[in-house]
């Protein structure tokens, strides 16, 4: 009777053997640079992950879930034998590492028979990285302390319990606020309080204030302006001008993400509208650049003598969240009673908390010939700069004195020039 091979069969195969290569290659590796005795090997991993891959294709052909059970339960056993080899042999040298990766393998060889390959494949990779950087890992974790293992579980309890429970939905009759997004908001600041303090111990002051600089200026270019306030004053004012560079790198991505959001809704506005920005951007850029270069410039004992604490403050964030709301109630009070005073007006009150919202309300509207496109592009600019001074405003009331003065001078520029460019345009 001829046969025919089903693909996803055949995958299933492949994903095991490739999942069982990639494990037992850095068990077989960490083996030989350890000289421990046990079960780690490149050919015993695969072989554990076809045991699972085989028994759980059986399984599922004799409709007997115990074939896959029993098969599980073999490899345990084989581990077990393999530990207490290595527990006799080198008793000081005993890990549980080796044998939960070789269970592990075991049932990601059975998921993938089961439709699974793909995120077995993704886990297989995860399981390898954590295998492979030992020693970073445990570095990182020895650096930590009590108040940063506290930051993080009050973040995670913020996040996984708070939020779920609040409602989605306005409660205040102009549809403003929305408790969720609220507290998500409070999550951002908190988070990358704690993103920047982490990449800043992990990369240095430089580097670390500009990775975290550039991801978050992705997400909100305000709670990074805040964050790193913060920081600034709790630094004493030592690595002011990395901060400055990281701070000044979000307000750049703000400007790149405005001309995104513009271009995904209405194309044609782009054009009107990346003249100003522009040079905005250039702007930016170049206090950015000067401010990077003045900070790699420092003494390396000077950026070593500071003493980081973790910036982690669930309470300030959540000021600031009652803040913010404070002024989003301001902003819809005035859009509905005073929307008849033109689209600057409302653009610059709108900016005041939020810079995407007002973007793509423009876009929609130009879009549609409610308004010129010179006008939506001159609303969407006094929105930047709106936006721009409130983010000026908090590094003037929570940061440093010389962060205060660095950042007051870019922001004076970018006023300067956004004007100018609306007035022209």
């Amino acid at each position: 009777m001829p046969t025919t091979l089903d693909p996803r069969l055949v995958w299933g195969l492949v994903s095991a053997l490739i999942i069982g290569s990639m494990v037992g290659t850095e068990r077989e590796r960490s083996k030989a640079l350890s000289g421990n005795v046990g079960i780690g090997g490149v050919r015993t991993f695969i072989l554990f992950s076809f045991i699972g891959a085989v028994s759980a294709w059986l399984s599922q052909a004799l409709g007997n879930a115990w074939v896959f059970v029993v098969a599980v339960l073999s490899v345990t056993a084989l581990t077990v034998a393999g530990y207490v080899v290595q527990a006799r042999v080198k008793p000081n040298a005993v890990g549980l590492t080796t044998e939960a990766a070789a269970l592990g393998v075991c049932l990601l060889g059975g998921a993938c028979m089961v439709g699974f390959s793909g995120l077995a494949l993704a886990v297989a990779i995860a399981v390898s990285a954590v295998l492979a950087y030992k020693e970073p890992m445990h570095g990182l974790v020895a650096k930590l302390g009590p108040d940063d293992i506290s930051a993080g579980v009050k973040l995670l309890a913020a996040t996984f319990i708070v939020l779920p429970l609040l409602p989605e939905g306005a409660v205040d009759p102009w549809g403003a606020l929305r408790p969720r997004s609220l507290w998500t908001l409070v999550i951002l600041i908190a988070g990358l309080s704690l993103v920047g303090y982490i990449a800043t111990r992990a990369l240095g002051p430089q580097r670390g204030t500009a990775a975290t600089g550039l991801t978050g200026g992705l997400v909100s270019s305000t709670a990074v302006s805040l964050a790193f306030a913060k920081q600034s004053r709790q630094e004493g004012g030592r690595t002011d001008d990395a901060l400055a560079g990281g701070l000044l790198i979000a307000w750049t991505v703000m400007s790149l993400r405005i001309l995104l959001l513009v271009g995904v809704v209405h194309a044609p506005l782009v054009a009107p509208l990346a003249a100003p920005l522009a040079v905005m951007t250039a702007v930016t850029l170049g206090a950015t650049l000067l401010f990077l270069r003045r900070a790699r410039d420092q003494e390396p004992a000077a950026a070593g003598e500071v003493a980081l604490k973790n910036p982690f403050s669930l309470t300030a964030a959540v000021k600031f969240g009652l803040l913010f709301a404070a002024v989003l109630l301001v902003v819809a009070g005035v859009q509905r009673y005073s929307s008849g005073r033109g689209y600057y007006v409302v653009a610059a009150l709108a900016g005041l908390t939020d810079v995407d919202a007002i973007s793509l309300s423009m876009a929609n509207l130009a879009k549609d010939g409610g308004a010129p496109l010179a006008t939506a592009a001159g609303a969407i600019v006094v929105a930047a700069l709106s936006n721009t001074l409130v983010k000026c405003g908090l590094v003037l009331a929570t940061a440093s004195a010389r962060l205060r003065r660095s950042i007051a001078l870019v922001t004076a520029a970018l006023v300067a020039v956004g004007v100018a460019a609306v007035l022209l345009g």
